[in-house]
């Protein structure tokens, strides 16, 4: 860091595998990309190609290097995923991440229904490729699903062969874990916590209300994703204590 302040907490170092930040790259030119690493990289762990953006992205792969020359590794939307499923192009979706070097993998069936026992057949089909992270949750505001429900079905993908699940809120942070306000469904937080490790789940949070809600539940250490690439640096000052949601979190009462 730039200088020394005393009680901050500490953060895992990158590589790192628990206290991740994923960031939702909603179609950055080139050159925005360079900036955006330039401006963010320590603090970035992965960054997704939002929902079916990667198709109509002019200079693909070349935005592909840049992150790559940053060490960042990238994984198109999940969206993307169930684009090729639905028009019976798996094998196709397979063969595009070889071809772009994609080593992440999102598999999700927000927009699509999928038999639950054939979605963890493409989780365990695509573990042997790469990294798989598998989203839990529907796109559709009206379908609700239980608390148990998302416990088994977030402990059979991780069975599976996920290395993590995401917990469902699309870009906007108005479904799944959230309700239509972007309120919290805390009972339902809570609950999948009880059965399935915090260091498993990527919690997405789009909203500052919402980043800081994991971040006392949790702590600076908890996994956030579908942050916008401005709002980075912002995140990583709350999670260490330096905003002002945060300032109190970590000082010692004692000596303050």
């Amino acid at each position: 860091m730039n200088f020394n302040l005393s009680q901050i907490p500490e953060r895992n170092t990158k590589p790192r595998d628990h206290g991740i930040t994923m960031v939702m790259d909603k179609g950055l030119s080139v050159e925005e990309a360079r900036n955006f690493m330039n401006a963010a990289h320590p603090h970035v762990d992965v960054v997704k190609l939002g929902f079916g953006t990667s198709y109509v992205t002019p200079n693909l792969k070349e935005k592909l290097e840049v992150y790559r020359s940053f060490d960042m590794p990238i994984y198109f939307g999940g969206t993307l995923f169930e684009a090729f499923l639905i028009r019976n192009q798996f094998d196709d979706y397979v063969e595009v991440c070889k071809e772009f070097g994609v080593g992440f993998m999102e598999v999700s069936d927000g927009s699509i229904e999928i038999p639950h026992a054939e979605k963890c057949g493409y989780i365990e089909k695509l573990a042997k490729h790469g990294v798989v992270l598998s989203e839990v949750g529907s796109k559709d505001a009206a379908h609700i699903i239980p608390p148990y429900k998302w416990i088994e079905l977030m402990r059979a993908e991780l069975e599976a062969g996920s290395t993590y699940v995401i917990a469902e809120a699309r870009e906007a942070g108005n479904v799944g874990i959230y309700r239509g306000t972007g309120e919290v469904r805390e009972g339902l937080v809570q609950e999948i916590l009880t059965q399935i490790p915090e260091e498993k789940i990527i919690w997405e949070a789009p909203q500052k209300a919402q980043q800081l809600y994991f971040l006392e539940l949790i702590g600076c250490n908890v996994n956030l994703g579908n942050i916008a690439p401005n709002e980075v640096i912002p995140l990583e000052a709350m999670r260490l204590g330096l905003r002002g949601d945060t300032f109190h979190l970590y000082l010692n009462k004692e000596t303050v």
